[in-house]
């Protein structure tokens, strides 16, 4: 088995889940290349913080409080970066011009300048795969989702609604963080924070926006700032984009909604894609993320929706039993494996299973841009 040497760029919630997938990597019994975590960087790096990531993992080797000793470890083959939002255009471009892979969270750059730096680097180094973290689309109701979508069983679509919602920002006495900022987060505010998510697999289905409506919010101006007082909460709460899109296989327009929003109360974190068609139709949600609804259509019969559980029935074979369920730490674990599997085979295993890539990024980023137009304006802005 082959094994790519990786560093850790950012050690906090995304780069604990990391790290805990590559310690479970025997999970995945059929993979022939395996990630091994050998540096660690983090600026607030302490004892604490060394020891959980040492103690579960005795490859790493090196601690460091600098990004660019970690680039400079002639060890380190690959890298994953969980870092705020106006970091990513210094440290994606370091990586990458370091000649390193790079696993890199949304929304790849804080506004789209930066996003079109990221991608000049990219084109400078071939050599290197460079992929966006987005896990939900590799549950097995997913994958099921996507095959329909390969195999062409909506026919005509009439309508996607896709989105990420949740309810962490409904409590108003909940102290500010750097997503609650523009100068952290950026002006997309909720749509940098969670629109790759709902975009994934449309964007990868071909499903590409021509013109956006959108309709933002900022609901809470203000925030407490855990030191007694109140900040400023200057990003956009809600998002809801309005898209007119063609379908690349009938030429033909059909609308597509993004939803992203922080204050949806009722959802915990929510991630959810319906897609509406002449011959099938289909609803997915995490709040049952084992479960999908298919409705398959026949002229002059029944329409009837087919309530289907899943098992444990991964794009990457699992040592899990299929008649188990599946969870978010399983999305991360093949997520990961099919990080891993193109930069062992140079191509996704299958056409789905495929990370986000930089090209589908670099879309998000001119629909961002183009709803923060509409917002302003009030009009339908070109994509």
């Amino acid at each position: 088995m082959d094994t790519v040497k990786f560093g850790i760029i950012g050690c906090g919630l995304m780069g604990r889940e990391f790290a805990s997938a590559a310690a479970r990597w025997k999970h995945l019994p059929d993979m022939d290349v395996r990630p091994e975590i050998v540096s660690i960087c983090d600026v607030n790096m302490n004892a604490q913080m060394k020891s959980w990531y040492t103690e579960l993992l005795p490859s790493v080797k090196q601690a460091v409080t600098d990004y660019k000793e970690l680039l400079a470890n002639k060890e380190v083959q690959a890298v994953y970066c969980a870092v705020p939002h106006n970091l990513h255009e210094e440290f994606y471009t370091a990586v990458i011009n370091a000649g390193k892979h790079l696993m890199g969270e949304k929304p790849f750059g804080v506004d789209k300048k930066a996003n079109d730096s990221i991608t000049a680097a990219i084109k400078n180094h071939p050599e290197c795969v460079v992929r966006c973290s987005s896990e939900f689309p590799f549950a097995p109701a997913m994958q099921r989702l996507c095959s329909m979508i390969e195999q062409d069983k909506f026919g005509t679509i009439l309508e996607v609604d896709a989105g990420f919602v949740h309810s962490s920002d409904l409590d108003t006495s909940k102290p500010i963080n750097w997503k609650r900022i523009a100068k952290f987060n950026g002006e997309y505010g909720v749509m940098g924070d969670l629109g790759m998510h709902p975009c994934h697999v449309p964007f990868k289905a071909g499903w590409k926006p021509k013109n956006v409506r959108a309709i933002l919010s900022k609901v809470v101006p203000k925030r407490p700032d855990g030191k007694g007082g109140m900040a400023d909460c200057d990003t956009w709460d809600n998002a809801t984009l309005f898209c007119e899109t063609p379908d690349p296989k009938t030429g033909m327009c059909f609308p597509m909604t993004i939803k992203t929003q922080r204050i949806a109360p009722g959802e915990k974190n929510t991630w959810y894609i319906t897609i509406l068609g002449m011959k099938a139709s289909v609803r997915f949600n995490t709040k049952n993320i084992n479960h999908i609804e298919i409705m398959e259509y026949v002229p002059g019969g029944d329409q009837a929706w087919q309530h289907i559980d899943m098992g444990h029935e991964t794009a990457f074979k699992s040592v899990t039993g299929g008649i188990f369920e599946f969870g978010f730490s399983d999305a991360i674990l093949q997520m990961w494996a099919a990080f891993l599997y193109e930069i062992k085979h140079g191509r996704p295993e299958k056409h789905f299973t495929g990370c986000v890539t930089p090209e589908e990024a670099a879309l998000s980023h001119r629909l961002f841009t183009a709803a923060l137009e509409s917002q302003k304006t009030g009009k339908t802005v070109t994509v």
